[in-house]
């Protein structure tokens, strides 16, 4: 059998081919243009491939209510061409076959306890630190979601004592993602990331702020496994000390990991965790209608 997948991103889609057990066959990626001209390159990419199903992972937020009216729709996006576009539909009217659908960081997520860091594993949460931030979460083996699929880059946290940046989040200001992400580093500092390596005080806020959420979601959640993607990630030095300042938060209040180095970890699939997770929608897609 042949899948499926697309990783919807607001930078860049990409979109591949794989097997039943998410090797990739064939891969593809291009600008995120307007809804019109994205998926017309989609759609000829998947044109020359007889695939049984295809997942998409999107940026959001996303309609993931199958009772909803707009189910299957990129909802409140900033990228307003985008907003309220029914991507799954799309796909499934021009295609004719299933399609499995969840947020970006989902489908890393189960790209990750599929074939990446946290497989054979039952739970893990992925978390993305970049142009936004975004987690997603595999809790006893299924994607979560409810009302609506987890918002976990605009949560609230406290502010570190010598940042005196305001925020860069449009709808919520000083959220996780509008004092960590990489828009908020670049404003706050006036330098990429990349450019700041050296300075200890960025990283030491930076991983302030991550080990705050991870708290959160580590007693909220109870993943197995933590996995944090992204391109602010990409420095390496934010995870000591974001491991350091996680022992200082929970205070002993629960039980780590013996290793937090084994626990709190780069993606196992680099950057391909969500392009295999989409795969893997496809199949749950299949395989729902064909049990």
């Amino acid at each position: 059998m042949l899948f499926g997948g697309i990783e919807a991103g607001g930078t860049k889609f990409v979109c591949a081919v794989g097997d039943e057990s998410g090797h990739i066959k064939e891969k593809v990626q291009f600008l995120t243009r307007t809804p019109d001209e994205t998926m017309e390159n989609v759609l000829t990419f998947f044109s020359t491939f007889n695939v049984n199903a295809v997942g998409i992972g999107s940026f959001g937020p996303i309609d993931v209510n199958p009772s909803s009216e707009t189910y299957g729709f990129i909802t409140s996006t900033p990228k307003t061409a985008w907003q309220h576009y029914p991507i799954k539909q799309t796909v499934e009217h021009a295609l004719h076959v299933p399609v499995g659908f969840s947020t970006d960081v989902n489908s890393a997520a189960l790209g990750e306890i599929s074939l990446g860091a946290a497989k054979g594993l039952d739970s893990c949460l992925y978390m993305t630190v970049g142009t936004g931030i975004g987690a997603g979460a595999i809790v006893k083996g299924h994607i979560l979601d409810g009302l609506s699929h987890p918002e976990m880059g605009h949560i609230l946290v406290r502010r570190h004592p010598d940042d005196r940046y305001l925020g860069a989040c449009p709808f919520h200001q000083d959220c996780l993602e509008g004092l960590a992400s990489g828009p908020a580093l670049e404003a706050r500092w006036g330098k990429k990331g990349v450019e700041l390596a050296n300075q200890t005080e960025v990283w030491e806020i930076e991983a302030y702020y991550i080990a705050q959420a991870l708290m959160q979601y580590m007693l909220i959640l109870s993943p197995k496994k933590v996995i944090l993607g992204g391109g602010v990630m990409h420095q390496k030095q934010l995870f000591p000390l974001i491991q350091s300042k996680l022992v200082e938060l929970i205070n002993g209040y629960i039980q780590l990991p013996a290793s937090l180095s084994d626990y709190i970890i780069s993606p196992g699939l680099g950057n391909d965790s969500g392009i295999v997770g989409a795969i893997f929608l496809a199949k749950q897609a299949y395989e729902k209608l064909h049990p």
